[in-house]
Protein backbone atom coordinates (compact mmCIF):
# COMPACT_ATOMS: atom_id res chain seq x y z
CA UNK A 1 0.00 0.00 0.00
CA UNK A 2 1.04 3.55 -0.64
CA UNK A 3 0.69 4.70 2.99
CA UNK A 4 3.25 2.25 4.39
CA UNK A 5 6.48 3.41 6.01
CA UNK A 6 8.63 1.89 3.25
CA UNK A 7 6.98 4.25 0.77
CA UNK A 8 8.12 7.21 2.89
CA UNK A 9 11.66 5.79 2.93
CA UNK A 10 11.53 5.25 -0.83
CA UNK A 11 10.26 8.81 -1.39
CA UNK A 12 13.19 10.16 0.63
CA UNK A 13 15.55 7.99 -1.45
CA UNK A 14 13.87 9.36 -4.61
CA UNK A 15 14.42 12.94 -3.46
CA UNK A 16 18.01 12.11 -2.58
CA UNK A 17 18.87 10.65 -5.99
CA UNK A 18 16.42 12.47 -8.25
CA UNK A 19 16.26 16.06 -7.01
CA UNK A 20 19.16 16.87 -4.68
CA UNK A 21 21.98 16.15 -7.21
CA UNK A 22 20.72 19.15 -9.19
CA UNK A 23 21.00 21.33 -6.09
CA UNK A 24 24.23 20.23 -4.41
CA UNK A 25 27.57 20.05 -6.27
CA UNK A 26 29.73 16.93 -6.05
CA UNK A 27 32.88 18.95 -5.43
CA UNK A 28 34.51 22.29 -6.17
CA UNK A 29 37.78 22.37 -8.08
CA UNK A 30 40.78 24.56 -7.29
CA UNK A 31 39.33 27.62 -9.02
CA UNK A 32 36.20 27.36 -6.88
CA UNK A 33 33.99 26.24 -9.74
CA UNK A 34 31.30 23.75 -8.70
CA UNK A 35 31.24 20.36 -10.40
CA UNK A 36 27.74 18.93 -10.81
CA UNK A 37 26.93 15.36 -11.79
CA UNK A 38 25.71 16.35 -15.28
CA UNK A 39 29.28 16.79 -16.52
CA UNK A 40 30.02 13.04 -16.36
CA UNK A 41 27.88 10.57 -18.28
CA UNK A 42 28.51 7.70 -15.85
CA UNK A 43 27.15 9.77 -12.97
CA UNK A 44 24.10 10.75 -15.01
CA UNK A 45 23.36 7.13 -15.90
CA UNK A 46 23.80 5.85 -12.34
CA UNK A 47 21.74 8.63 -10.74
CA UNK A 48 19.07 8.10 -13.40
CA UNK A 49 19.08 4.32 -12.84
CA UNK A 50 18.76 4.78 -9.11
CA UNK A 51 15.89 7.24 -9.50
CA UNK A 52 14.10 4.96 -11.99
CA UNK A 53 14.48 1.93 -9.74
CA UNK A 54 13.12 3.90 -6.80
CA UNK A 55 10.05 5.03 -8.75
CA UNK A 56 9.48 1.49 -10.02
CA UNK A 57 9.79 0.17 -6.47
CA UNK A 58 7.23 2.68 -5.19
CA UNK A 59 4.74 1.75 -7.90
CA UNK A 60 5.13 -2.01 -7.39
CA UNK A 61 3.83 -1.94 -3.82
CA UNK A 62 1.53 -4.93 -4.39
CA UNK A 63 4.45 -7.24 -5.21
CA UNK A 64 6.57 -7.13 -2.07
CA UNK A 65 9.14 -9.67 -3.26
CA UNK A 66 9.75 -7.72 -6.47
CA UNK A 67 9.95 -4.52 -4.46
CA UNK A 68 12.57 -6.10 -2.19
CA UNK A 69 14.71 -7.24 -5.14
CA UNK A 70 14.48 -3.82 -6.80
CA UNK A 71 15.59 -2.26 -3.53
CA UNK A 72 18.67 -4.46 -3.44
CA UNK A 73 19.52 -3.61 -7.06
CA UNK A 74 19.12 0.05 -6.19
CA UNK A 75 21.50 -0.32 -3.24
CA UNK A 76 24.06 -1.95 -5.56
CA UNK A 77 23.76 0.89 -8.09
CA UNK A 78 24.27 3.44 -5.31
CA UNK A 79 27.31 1.52 -4.04
CA UNK A 80 28.79 1.65 -7.56
CA UNK A 81 28.11 5.39 -7.68
CA UNK A 82 29.72 5.84 -4.28
CA UNK A 83 32.72 3.82 -5.45
CA UNK A 84 33.13 6.11 -8.45
CA UNK A 85 33.02 9.14 -6.16
CA UNK A 86 35.65 7.66 -3.85
CA UNK A 87 37.83 6.73 -6.83
CA UNK A 88 37.55 10.27 -8.19
CA UNK A 89 38.33 11.87 -4.85
CA UNK A 90 41.38 9.67 -4.28
CA UNK A 91 42.65 9.97 -7.86
CA UNK A 92 43.65 13.63 -8.00
CA UNK A 93 46.66 13.37 -10.26
CA UNK A 94 48.43 16.58 -11.12
CA UNK A 95 46.49 18.72 -8.70
CA UNK A 96 48.72 20.73 -6.41
CA UNK A 97 46.04 21.94 -4.01
CA UNK A 98 43.18 19.78 -2.81
CA UNK A 99 39.71 20.47 -4.14
CA UNK A 100 36.77 20.71 -1.76
CA UNK A 101 34.36 17.82 -1.52
CA UNK A 102 30.74 18.82 -1.85
CA UNK A 103 27.72 17.45 -0.08
CA UNK A 104 26.68 15.80 -3.35
CA UNK A 105 29.28 13.09 -2.82
CA UNK A 106 27.38 11.90 0.27
CA UNK A 107 23.99 11.61 -1.43
CA UNK A 108 24.46 7.91 -2.32
CA UNK A 109 25.17 7.15 1.36
CA UNK A 110 21.90 8.78 2.42
CA UNK A 111 20.07 6.93 -0.32
CA UNK A 112 21.59 3.58 0.72
CA UNK A 113 20.50 4.13 4.32
CA UNK A 114 16.90 4.85 3.36
CA UNK A 115 16.79 2.00 0.84
CA UNK A 116 18.02 -0.39 3.53
CA UNK A 117 15.33 0.88 5.91
CA UNK A 118 12.71 0.41 3.19
CA UNK A 119 13.92 -3.14 2.52
CA UNK A 120 13.73 -3.90 6.24
CA UNK A 121 10.12 -2.65 6.35
CA UNK A 122 9.23 -4.64 3.21
CA UNK A 123 10.72 -7.79 4.77
CA UNK A 124 8.73 -7.15 7.94
CA UNK A 125 5.51 -6.84 5.93
CA UNK A 126 6.30 -10.02 4.00
CA UNK A 127 6.92 -11.93 7.24
CA UNK A 128 3.63 -10.63 8.66
CA UNK A 129 1.70 -11.79 5.60
CA UNK A 130 3.36 -15.22 5.74
CA UNK A 131 2.51 -15.61 9.41
CA UNK A 132 -1.14 -14.79 8.76
CA UNK A 133 -1.22 -17.28 5.88
CA UNK A 134 0.03 -20.02 8.23
CA UNK A 135 -2.94 -19.46 10.52
CA UNK A 136 -5.50 -20.16 7.80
Amino acid sequence: MIQRIQTIYLLIAFITTGILPFVFPLWADVSGKDYFFMKNMAYVVLFGLSTTLTVFSITSYKKRQTQFVIGRLNIISNLILLGLFVYRSLNLSGETSVSEKGIGMFLPIVSIVFLALANKAIKKDEDLVKSVDRLR
